[in-house]
């Protein structure tokens, strides 16, 4: 059984065939090159931060199934300082479009100390922006943003940090090892 993390870096596709239309992007062809293992999940595009990949399948369900609850825990920069309750709403679930999410474990936290983002972020001098924990034990699409946006705050950058026991740690963008 193989069990690979990987940090993937800004822009790039969480799948190792690249897209028929549209714009050519990076794939997990251009960083990984380990036969038979496939993303247990995914990250958007826009998204940094850990990524499992494994050639086992029982084990990719557990990783990535929502009914397993595994927690997954991202490093949230958003628009804005949000408040007690802002907060508090995180913390008990915040009504989207496709329902009620679960409760999060949601606080603020002093800047990380990550890589640079390549692409940078946009800065507005007049619009303050803070750093948030944020683990969910769900997997809806896009749902660290819809949360964070639900309650007033975009998000500005996204970094998943955990899964379950599995963390990206130092590993540098575009980096992988073998768990």
């Amino acid at each position: 059984m193989a069990l690979i993390a990987f940090n993937k870096p800004f822009g790039v596709l969480c799948q190792f065939s690249p897209e028929r239309d549209g714009p050519p992007r990076h794939t997990l062809t251009d960083f990984i090159d380990f036969p038979g293992v496939y993303p247990a999940g995914r990250l958007d595009h826009d998204s940094e931060g850990l990524l499992l990949l494994t050639d086992d399948g029982r084990l990719q369900a557990r990783i990535a199934d929502p009914r397993h609850k595994l927690p997954k825990t991202y490093l949230v920069q958003v628009e804005g300082e949000p408040d007690a309750a802002a907060l508090a709403a995180l913390r008990k679930g915040v009504v989207l479009k496709d329902g009620p999410t679960l409760p999060a474990l949601a606080e603020r936290i002093d800047d990380p100390a990550l890589w640079p983002r390549d692409p940078p972020i946009r800065v507005r001098k007049s619009v303050p922006d803070c750093w948030l924990s944020l683990t969910i034990r769900e997997g809806r699409n896009r749902q660290v943003r819809r949360m964070t946006a639900a309650v007033g705050h975009p998000t500005l950058r996204l970094v998943r940090w955990s899964i379950g026991e599995w963390q990206v740690g130092d590993m540098s963008p575009g980096e992988w090892r073998q768990l």
